[in-house]
């Protein structure tokens, strides 16, 4: 792809202070998008979104930072007409925030369920409903929604639950809004950087995972942003609808 792909295109992370939503905020600066990125306003965060914001800047490109608490409508609201003011018009949505949880059903409680479900699905329906009008109208905008690898399993609880929502919204979302914008939704597997975490939850799980898949690796973070950003190329013009799987083959079905 071109350095400069993204050259005069506005882009909005969500979730995007650290991990893989910083590496996309990256990613997509290096292809010349001026980016606004997302979290939750704790001090910690901020720290991280600055240095994000300072890599963004290195490329020469527009950064700004709006925190907001995805779980709230009226936040969601606040933060789409924030990215509005700031760069009067947005290209491209990245749906990344989304909190995991596996709890049993039995054992979750009623907070935990709409807070799962209302940041890694309500978000991308209220995220939508804002900006994709302004992107018809200009007449180009692209989409994409974090899935998981969880979607394709049915002991994650609700964070299943949601993921797979997000395929269905994904595809029903690239119904409505074509021609103009294309939706799409990225579904990795576990990621390199992340093992620590799902270790805290499964110790076997990295054991397991890498028997599984015949890369024999997983997938890192630059890997899954530099496909969020080949699909937001003209390459990918006629693709929307689409969930992609990134896992190294270990999720394929087998008996």
């Amino acid at each position: 792809m071109t350095e400069k792909l993204f050259d005069g295109k506005n882009a909005l992370i969500t979730g995007a202070y650290r991990n893989l939503g910083a590496v996309t905020a990256e990613t997509l600066a290096r292809y010349g998008a001026s980016v606004i990125i997302n979290d939750l306003d704790t001090p910690e965060l901020a720290a991280e979104g600055d240095r994000v914001l300072d890599c963004i800047r290195a490329y020469g490109v527009q950064a700004a930072a709006v925190p907001a608490d995805l779980s709230k409508s009226s936040e969601v609201h606040r933060l789409c007409r924030q990215a509005i003011e700031t760069f009067k018009r947005i290209d491209i949505i990245v749906n990344n925030a989304g909190p995991f949880n596996i709890d049993p059903y039995l054992e979750l409680n009623e907070e935990m369920w709409d807070m799962v479900m209302d940041i890694n699905l309500k978000a991308i329906y209220l995220t939508t409903r804002e900006l994709a009008p302004q992107m018809k109208a200009n007449g180009w905008g692209r989409i994409i929604n974090m899935c998981a690898g969880s979607a394709f399993v049915r002991n994650h609880g609700v964070y299943t639950l949601a993921k797979v929502g997000v395929q269905v919204i994904t595809e029903s979302l690239a119904l409505e809004l074509g021609p103009e914008i294309t939706v799409n939704a990225i579904a990795p597997g576990q990621i390199h950087e992340s093992l620590p975490a799902i270790t805290q939850f499964d110790p076997t799980f990295s054991e397991r995972y890498m028997a599984r898949s015949p890369v024999k690796r997983f997938v890192t973070r630059a890997e899954i942003a530099n496909i969020i950003a080949l699909i937001c190329s003209p390459a990918f013009d006629t693709m929307t609808g689409m969930t992609i799987q990134i896992n190294g083959g270990a999720e394929i079905p087998r008996f």
